[in-house]
């Protein structure tokens, strides 16, 4: 309740000034719920409700050139980072200002913009993330601009910090022997969002660098390719992290009482088709391979590759009152895999999941 409170009074001055602009803001609560059944091994473990994503955010324009985003989330931790100065719950925070029709500068608390599909979309609309994307920190502090060379064609330059949380935190383990904090921990990223052929095909590829600890980089490379015309929505997402230390954590988080790990590398590949088959029904299946390895020998770690891990889904999807109106019920079906490749990595089993759920994105005004 604490945080509808402080959201209603951050709106209430804002809503307070755009009346005076003639322009009133948009206020919409979104929602995503299920009652879900989880599988280990094929063996049946739990059944329960559970309130997946919960959102409330305000948009609007201060005049001509002005706009503002503010969005929090019921499902983060509330607690105050040492980095930003701000809660993992508060995902929007930021003002832009767009001078003119070409160019768009933000400063704020804002989304990172990696390439890739299922990084971009509405979080409402993917019911399994991979573990890729999962371990990304998508909502960051710092400034961004955005060149509009045409109406199929945008460039962005953003500079954020690549962390909200303290080493200890972020770091089971802590930072390996030897090496110190970042000084600058942030990351520069440049992305190209560009369409073709008639805007059915789309692009969106981006690539990053970091500074994760003194002398020690994190690089990214995330492309985005969609397809989307009629009925048919089919996309391939290919994204590759290589890090000097291991920052995502997946490999180090899998190696019991193990220092943590550096030069790794994680590549994911995502392939998507979805078809609506009326207004009133959608359907898609989805998979992914994902890689982990060591490239460069280090301590305990010896270069070589450490783990396999997939995911394939189903889902129907029916709209009560179409597709624009924003309720959606849905069944989804996902399995999770990982084959260990090193000794030193924990086994975990296989899973799966079964769900039927609904999301709601609600206009409050």
């Amino acid at each position: 309740m604490r945080k509808l409170f402080l959201a209603i009074a951050f709106i209430l001055p804002l809503a307070a000034a755009a009346q005076e602009t003639a322009s009133l803001p948009d206020v919409t609560l979104e929602l995503e719920t299920s009652t879900n059944m989880n599988f280990v091994e094929d063996e049946f473990e739990q059944m329960s409700f559970k309130v997946n994503r919960m959102r409330f955010g305000v948009q609007g324009g201060l005049g001509d050139n002005l706009s503002y985003h503010f969005r929090t989330t019921y499902h983060k931790n509330s607690d105050v980072f040492s980095v930003d100065n701000m809660a993992r719950s508060i995902e929007l925070a930021k003002i832009s200002w767009a001078p003119n029709e070409k160019w768009d500068f933000s400063a704020g608390k804002m989304f990172v913009v990696h390439g890739g599909y299922e990084n971009y979309v509405n979080v409402l609309l993917v019911r399994e993330f991979t573990d890729f994307n999962s371990c990304i920190e998508v909502y960051q502090t710092g400034v961004q601009g955005t060149y509009r060379a045409s109406d199929d064609h945008q460039f962005t330059l953003q500079i954020v910090n690549n962390r909200a949380e303290s080493d200890s935190q972020l770091y089971a383990a802590g930072l390996p022997e030897g090496i110190r904090s970042a000084k600058i921990p942030m990351m520069g990223t440049f992305n190209w969002d560009g369409f073709f052929a008639d805007r059915a095909v789309r692009l969106m590829y981006s690539t990053s660098i970091s500074q994760v600890a003194q002398d020690k980089y994190m690089y990214y490379f995330t492309a985005g390719n969609i397809y989307e015309k009629g009925p048919v929505l089919a996309y391939f997402d290919i994204m590759y992290s290589r890090s000097q230390v291991d920052k995502a954590q997946r490999i180090s988080s899998r190696t019991s009482l193990a220092p943590t790990a550096q030069n790794v590398e994680y590549l994911t590949l995502i392939a998507d088709f979805e078809y609506q088959f009326t207004p009133n029904w959608n359907a898609y299946v989805k998979g992914a391979y994902e890689t982990s390895n060591i490239y460069k020998d280090n301590g305990i770690y010896k270069k070589g590759h450490y783990l396999t891990s997939w995911n394939a889904q189903a889902c129907v999807e029916w709209f009560p009152f179409t597709k624009e109106k924003g309720l959606k019920v849905y069944l989804h079906y996902v399995y999770k895999g990982n084959e260990v490749e090193n000794s030193l990595m924990t086994v975990l089993p296989d899973t799966q999941r079964v769900s039927l759920g609904l999301t709601y994105s609600i206009p409050v005004l």
